[in-house]
């Protein structure tokens, strides 16, 4: 065990334990499942429940997996669409800086969850301890490809982006 394998770990604890937070509040903070939904449906989503419990799995999941370094270019791939999704539909329209509600934050997540990806998870993690460590260029891959595939997929399926004549005729009901 070496440096990096102390600075894979605090990677995988922090972004891990942001997404499992993350997570959380979308199932039991704020406004709930039914507040999580609304705000998935007013960004276009379909069937806005369904994802508000896709987003709580896929966020805890992934974080937990990240924490424990299980499957990590998998877990990778998980945040990335996540954050993929969040930056295309919620804040690319809002510019770069977070403070605007910008795409800064889910940026800086997916990138280092993709150097995660290519980094691989670490000594200290279950991948490690069982021979299951893909790291490199195919690790990458893996969390880049499966994340850009995921988002794709879930925009494909259940994202309807209101068009003028839909916010005009809701606008006029």
């Amino acid at each position: 065990m070496d440096v990096t394998d102390i600075a894979l770990l605090l990677l995988r604890l922090v972004v891990g334990g942001t997404m499992i937070a993350h997570g959380i509040n979308h199932w039991i903070g704020g406004g709930k499942i039914a507040g999580t939904a609304g705000w998935f449906s007013g960004l276009g989503l379909r069937h806005g429940v369904l994802q508000a419990w896709f987003s709580v799995i896929t966020e805890i999941g992934a974080g937990a997996l990240l924490v424990v370094g299980l499957l990590t270019p998998l877990a990778a791939a998980a945040v990335i669409s996540v954050m993929l999704v969040a930056a295309l539909l919620a804040h690319r329209k809002n510019g770069f800086f977070v403070f605007k509600d910008g795409y800064e934050y889910v940026l800086v997540l997916a990138v280092v969850s993709l150097a995660l990806g290519i980094l691989g998870p670490g000594w200290l993690s279950v991948d490690h301890a069982a021979g299951i460590e893909l790291t490199g260029w195919g690790g990458g891959a893996v969390a880049l490809g499966v994340g850009v595939i995921a988002t794709a997929g879930l925009l494909a399926v259940f994202w309807r982006p209101a068009t003028p004549e839909t916010e005009s005729a809701a606008a006029d009901s």
